[in-house]
């Protein structure tokens, strides 16, 4: 049994300390906003996290994947026109590659004539769909905060967040086209029915986000048809929402038979 997590940590050197909450045999980190050369690698192996592969960037975005076994055929791929540390993967032993993504977020405003930053996400989630159309490998994982949140439930209210960038009708109609590349299984929505709220993050202006609840389902864990049958548990910490000094996304654990 495998335990597989994914969290934008919104700087691993500030929050590092947090991952000790975490139960999961490899973690996959998004907005580590760190450079490699910047790591905590000594508090990550006290952590028992002996295994550490990363993609760091300065100041912003950077993606890791740390585990307690080794796992090999590291690879960084560009998506979305240039070569920000939004992606990278790895084998796990069995041989599934997992990928961990950091979508772009976006910007405010869902016109891409006007705002470069929402054009540049479009195009990143249209290269996702190109390259599971036709991967070189057969099994895999995807996870990370992919910044949209693609159905009614996944978000506090659909009809007053239809224009607001994550729950754009173009950003949902191309993650539903991702779904269907490979027909991936959305691993939350396996434990959570698609008629119940589900949410991953909730803003940081919102001044008591417990009581306004007025949530997200921003980061996701994705697995091929095959894996579907080994998936034995999931869970969103909500409560890491209330960590000292929290990101404001929580971390999404998921068990697999691997």
């Amino acid at each position: 049994m495998t335990k597989i997590a994914t969290w934008n940590i919104n700087s691993l050197r500030l929050r590092v300390s947090h991952l000790a909450n975490i139960d999961a045999d490899v973690i996959c980190l998004q907005e580590m906003k760190c450079q490699n050369h910047e790591l905590p690698v000594n508090e990550l192996k006290k952590l028992g996290f002996e295994y550490q592969y990363a993609r760091g960037e300065k100041a912003y975005n950077g993606v890791g994947i740390f585990s307690k076994v080794p796992l090999n055929d590291i690879e960084t791929l560009d998506f979305g026109g240039n070569s920000q540390s939004r992606h990278i993967s790895a084998k796990l032993p069995n041989g599934t590659r997992l990928h961990n993504f950091y979508v772009p977020a976006g910007g405010d405003e869902p016109d891409v004539n006007i705002n470069l930053s929402y054009a540049h996400k479009l195009k990143f989630v249209e290269d996702m769909n190109a390259y599971f159309t036709s991967p070189k490998d057969k099994n895999h994982i995807i996870l990370g905060d992919f910044n949209i949140a693609p159905f009614e439930h996944d978000v506090w209210s659909s009809r007053q967040l239809a224009n607001v960038i994550s729950h754009t009708p173009p950003e949902r109609e191309r993650m539903l086209s991702l779904y269907k590349t490979l027909g991936w299984v959305d691993v939350s929505r396996q434990f959570v029915p698609q008629t119940e709220k589900c949410y991953s993050w909730w803003s940081y202006r919102n001044k008591d986000w417990k009581k306004s609840n007025r949530g997200r389902r921003l980061d996701h864990i994705w697995v091929t048809p095959n894996l579907q049958s080994q998936l034995k548990s999931h869970h969103i910490m909500q409560p890491a929402r209330d960590w000292e000094k929290p990101s404001d996304h929580v971390p999404i654990v998921a068990e697999i038979l691997l």
